[in-house]
């Protein structure tokens, strides 16, 4: 894995957004899709919000997602294989790059046809544990004409990035506004930060 993460690593170095194939293997990936499904026919994948605890707001024009956050309480073997997985990166993160990592939180996310997510900023105005915004899609067969792009706002160009199985994308949750574009086909993933504090 160490290779992964270090595609990971080295390209978020070199361009301040990490992109790399397979960070979840096909077989974890499909797992977690099953779980995701499951959830979502179970009615247990709640409408997504903008904000913190403290100031959490529902704005449909904004951002119309579905989520459901992952707990190791939850004992699903899937969810905490994911969960080792990135208790790993974490280690060698800290490792490699003295950032300081102490925790974290991730949940499903399920994009139905027509939903999307507005341009915006991972870290709260009025908190800033957030370090690192992580993105693991579980999207199958995915084509350009499915839409549901990431869209990057650097400050020179825009960067899409098409949201296909086994791809993870890793950036500075308080340095690059990001959207959702609109999706044309269910897009699934698993988004979440790295926080210290």
């Amino acid at each position: 894995m160490e290779k992964i993460f270090d595609q990971l690593i080295n390209s978020f170095v070199n361009d301040k957004v990490g992109i790399a194939k397979n960070f979840i293997n096909p077989a974890l990936s499909a797992h977690l899709i099953n779980n995701l499904i499951q959830l979502n026919t179970a009615h247990q994948m709640i409408s997504a919000g903008t904000g913190n605890d403290v100031l959490v707001a529902h704005d449909k024009s904004l951002r119309s997602d579905k989520i459901h956050w992952l707990d190791r309480s939850h004992n699903n073997i899937h969810e905490n294989d994911f969960l080792d997985l990135i208790d790993a990166f974490i280690l060698y993160l800290n490792r490699t790059c003295y950032t300081g990592i102490t925790g974290y939180e991730f949940h499903y996310t399920l994009y139905d046809i027509g939903t999307f997510y507005k341009k915006h900023i991972d870290q709260f105005r009025n908190n800033d544990v957030r370090q690192y915004s992580m993105i693991m899609y579980l999207n199958q067969d995915w084509k350009a004409s499915d839409g549901g792009e990431l869209c990057i706002h650097h400050s020179d160009r825009l960067q899409n990035i098409s949201p296909s199985s086994g791809k993870s994308v890793f950036f500075k949750s308080s340095e690059l506004p990001h959207e959702v574009l609109l999706t044309n086909k269910p897009r699934m993933s698993i988004t979440g930060w790295l926080k210290i504090g």
